[in-house]
């Protein structure tokens, strides 16, 4: 199991922070620094940033946002980027959520996975440096009647293939994502429900495509507290926890909230959501079960994060990308030397 950093968003006022974080588990030997957008700093900027300023580290969009782009200015991101730093860049996509696609980038949140389908068969095909023509639902190229013709990328890649990964929580989008991607982006995974909550679909979707889970990676991205006070550090995620389960998104469409009601914390989950969408922000915090918080973070002493990086190695996880908790620059530097200390007390660098 390799370890990756997710440094999350930028233009928070920590981006030398971030920049400092990147450069340091670069020189830790971390696979894969990702970067995420939502309304705010966009991705490709801020990978293009860390690639100029690392050696050896890859990385990855986490996720670049589907309403954001066209598939093929995404397909020509992806080439530049991965042109400009060696070969180290991974595709991460994601349909984002109704409220930012609908809200801010004005595009209809409808069919996601089949808009998700289409988008990677265009990105796949530009990518590969065919003359490109497509005939689909949401995108025809070239658009008929016109004077487009079909033309292909100039930009060589360095590799013939970029890793591609789908940001996935629903059962069905797990399951796509296992058909027509490299790799999963996951949250709030588990290891001890991961089966009926997300290695079963993913490994469904493998099945459709003939292939086996074998290779495909799984990437979840797992919050990290080291300390003595396993209740205080619990007690730090509640707020990241209920934000989650109970307001990103609307009472009626909230995938965070069914894969907690999927775990088994249905009464937990409703909870969580009607505080929150009320107003009760700390009503939900305080409403988030203690074992929800234990299972999907990794909290405590090194040797009990090494024991819990078994468990996360044991249910399937092949990249197990930290997010370091901490208000100060040297708070997260700490963690992530020891998420490589518990790697190797775990026997599984």
């Amino acid at each position: 199991m390799r370890l990756g950093i997710n440094l999350g968003y930028w233009g928070a006022g920590m981006d030398a922070d971030n920049l400092a974080v990147a450069r340091e588990a670069d020189r830790l030997g971390y696979s894969v620094c990702w970067a995420a957008e939502a309304y705010g700093s966009d991705a490709a900027t801020v990978l293009s940033w860390v690639a100029a300023q690392t050696e050896r580290i890859d990385i990855g969009s986490g996720i670049f946002q589907i309403p954001a782009r066209t598939p093929t200015m995404t397909a020509m991101t992806a080439a530049t980027l991965d042109s400009l730093s060696g070969g180290r860049f991974r595709l991460g996509l994601g349909v984002s959520g109704p409220q930012v696609s609908e809200g801010w980038y004005g595009v209809r949140f409808d069919k996601p996975l089949a808009r998700t389908r289409e988008y990677v068969e265009i990105i796949r095909k530009a990518m590969s440096r065919e003359r490109l023509t497509h005939e689909g639902e949401n995108w025809t190229l070239p658009l008929p009647g016109g004077p487009g013709k079909p033309i292909k990328l100039t930009v060589h890649p360095v590799r013939e293939r970029i890793p591609l990964y789908i940001a996935a929580i629903g059962p069905k989008n797990l399951e796509q994502t296992g058909e027509i991607a490299d790799g999963a982006l996951l949250v709030f995974f588990a290891p001890e429900h991961a089966e009926e909550t997300t290695l079963g679909a993913l490994r469904a979707g493998r099945a459709k495509a003939g292939k086996e889970l074998e290779g495909f990676d799984v990437v979840p991205t797992v919050p990290m507290a080291v300390g003595d006070d396993v209740d205080g550090l619990a007690d730090l995620f509640r707020p990241y926890t209920a934000l989650y389960v109970g307001g990103m998104g609307s009472a009626k469409q909230n995938f965070y909230n069914k894969l907690a009601q999927r775990m088994g914390y249905e009464k937990a989950a409703a909870e969580i959501q009607e505080k929150y969408l009320s107003g009760d922000k700390a009503g939900a915090a305080a409403a988030v079960p203690r074992d929800l918080i234990d299972s999907t973070t990794l909290i405590g002493s090194v040797e009990r994060i090494a024991d819990r990086m078994q468990a996360y190695a044991a249910a399937g996880v092949t990249t197990l990308s930290l997010a370091p908790a901490g208000f100060t620059l040297d708070e997260r530097i700490a963690s992530l030397r020891a998420g490589v200390e518990a790697l190797e007390r775990a026997g599984l660098a």
